[in-house]
């Protein structure tokens, strides 16, 4: 088993609780953080209050307004966001040197060697969440773990305001135990794929040999049939690496006709998922941009509970969010479809690892 340390630690609810912060009088009610029930708008994020009503990030806030009528809906404020997860960070790097952001309110941290001597991962991630709450009046949950997919699983076990640890000893046995849908990196799809294995925790999971894995799985199988076993090699990461794949174009003569930009969208996403299988990825959220005759620029994105890279996939979740833009009506100058929150394989000499760079919040 490694002898790493590692700790995840997640901001818990972080925009929806930065709002309540800065607004006392939000505390205790179920607040969106997003776009206008009224409009297209998407949640961004929810309070925990937001939350007990089945209200979720990603979900349309016409959707949202209807399981919560009294919910308080927010407009993002992302540069308040972003300063306080700078404090978050410094605070990071107090204690360690090994520091990989995935956003502005999760990181992974190697503490193997921590910069304050202390003698345990535990007491490090019960030190850092102390000093992120005196320092920002936030919460923020962790995981300690010997690998990072052990840690990111503990960080959700006791959220929010919580501590999990899983020790070396506790890993094989903790994951024969875990539900498939509380594996990170299997999302809702995949995980009703397995039930229909019959797999459903991972004790099944670990049944299926290498070979069976990949024969069901393709390539990501491998990164399943490891996991299972309590192992990730994956390193804590100071490095950023490619966040998104993406491709565009700007027409001489402006779209007008439906059909013509379903054909280009069609086009485009064949040449993103021939870009996600060069660079060996998977993307996890698609992001329409549409230019119109007069330049105003719009995005739109949506995030699925698992990771691709197929054309058809990506065209029809782009073509969803084409129709919630006036591209029709107004025509279109510019079409760009991209893919982030990415998933990529990394072939070593010790087989295939997959690599799960979450880079958009997630709270």
């Amino acid at each position: 088993m490694e002898n790493r340390k590692i700790i995840h630690v997640d901001m818990d609810a972080f925009y929806a609780s930065v709002e309540q912060r800065d607004q006392p009088e939000l505390k205790g009610k179920p607040v969106v953080v997003g776009g206008s029930p009224q409009g297209r708008g998407v949640v961004a994020a929810a309070s925990y209050e937001a939350r007990s009503f089945g209200i979720r990030s990603a979900m349309s806030a016409y959707q949202a307004v209807r399981l919560c009528p009294q919910a308080v809906f927010i407009r993002p404020r992302f540069q308040a966001y972003k300063e306080v997860s700078i404090q978050i960070r410094e605070i990071f790097h107090q204690y360690a040197d090994l520091v990989e952001p995935l956003s502005l309110d999760e990181a992974y941290l190697d503490v193997t060697n921590n910069k304050k001597d202390l003698p345990s991962a535990t007491w490090v991630a019960q030190a850092i969440r102390k000093q992120i709450y005196e320092t920002t009046q936030l919460t923020a949950s962790a995981g300690v773990a010997p690998n990072k997919f052990l840690a990111k699983v503990a960080s959700d076990i006791n959220k929010p305001n919580g501590l999990y640890v899983i020790t070396p000893d506790e890993a094989v046995g903790f994951v024969a135990k875990l539900p498939i849908g509380r594996f990170h990196g299997i999302g809702k799809a995949t995980e009703a794929r397995m039930h229909q294995l019959g797999i459903r925790h991972g004790s099944d999971l670990r049944e299926l040999s290498l070979t069976e894995l990949l024969q069901h799985f393709g390539k990501i199988g491998s990164f399943y049939y490891h996991i299972v076993r309590g192992l990730d090699p994956r390193p804590v990461r100071t490095d950023y690496i490619r966040k998104s794949v993406s491709s565009e174009e700007t027409y001489r003569s402006d779209l007008r006709a439906q059909h013509e930009m379903e054909d280009e969208i069609k086009r485009l996403s064949h040449e993103v998922s021939a870009r996600l299988q060069r660079s060996r990825a998977w993307g996890k959220t698609v992001s329409l941009k549409v230019r119109y005759p007069d330049f105003t620029t719009v995005t739109r994105s949506i995030s699925a509970s698992d990771h691709h890279q197929e054309p058809d996939w990506l065209a029809a979740h782009a073509l969803a969010l084409l129709s919630q833009t006036d591209a029709t009506t107004k025509g279109v100058r510019l079409l760009g479809i991209g893919v982030s929150n990415l998933l990529f394989e990394d072939d070593s000499s010790s087989g295939i690892q997959l690599w799960l760079p979450f880079d958009l919040p997630n709270n």
